[in-house]
């Protein structure tokens, strides 16, 4: 079955729980909670409930990247998966609070100055190369031609995470969709069938996460 949900909580953690089956943690992207955060989570959700998680920012993007600023994140060198100690440990971190989540699927998602060429592949290379593959690994990649993302998933064994309204996935079982922007109810209906998850990432998220759900379970 198709599974819709949000990027973050856009309503009470209970009540949300109550309402769909996944969401995909954002906090992890920006701030990542405590471990004992983590675990209370999962206690409160049920048992059948699917948490995502977005991997932390320290490991795809630049400190210059204005979302270190939002939670006034302070390094001298980080992101662009680089083989270096603060890109290791901030996996480390990322996989711990997977593993309390009981999650399967971990996002990382590169920005557009992340650009297309072999030092990027190369770090991407040593990086997925050098951790433990205990989950399901969803790249998010932004400006990338789809042979060098096709090249690049296959190698790598990633999933090619996209907005399916911008792009098509070029690679991976899993179909895995972002929507970004907001859309029309028939273009939202239209997603009905085509993913395996489908994670709304906009002000109408709710509204768009409950009106795809309702009309998938109609189906």
């Amino acid at each position: 079955m198709m599974k819709i949900g949000c990027c973050g909580f856009p309503i009470a953690m209970e009540k949300y729980f109550k309402t769909f089956e996944v969401v995909e943690v954002q906090k992890t992207f920006y701030k990542p909670p405590s471990l004992e955060t983590a675990k209370k989570w999962r206690e409160k959700a049920p048992e059948n409930f699917e948490f995502t998680v977005k991997a932390w920012q320290v490991i795809t993007h630049p400190p210059s990247s204005p979302t270190y600023r939002k939670v006034n994140l302070v390094l001298e060198d980080a992101g662009f998966f680089k083989p270096i100690k603060q890109v290791f440990e901030a996996w480390e971190v990322t996989k711990e609070i997977a593993k309390a989540l009981k999650a399967k699927f971990i996002l990382f998602q590169t920005p557009k100055s992340f650009k297309e060429g072999e030092d990027s592949f190369r770090n991407m290379e040593e990086f997925f190369g050098s951790i433990e593959r205990d989950f399901i690994f969803g790249w998010e990649p932004r400006g990338w031609n789809e042979e060098a993302v096709k090249r690049i998933c296959e190698s790598l064994n990633l999933i090619h995470v996209v907005d399916p309204f911008e792009s098509k996935p070029v690679c991976g079982e899993i179909r895995y969709f972002r929507i970004h922007r907001n859309h029309s109810d028939e273009e939202i209906f239209s997603l009905i069938g085509k993913a395996d998850y489908v994670m709304f990432n906009n002000p109408f998220m709710l509204q768009d996460a409950l009106k795809l759900k309702n009309r998938r379970d109609e189906s």
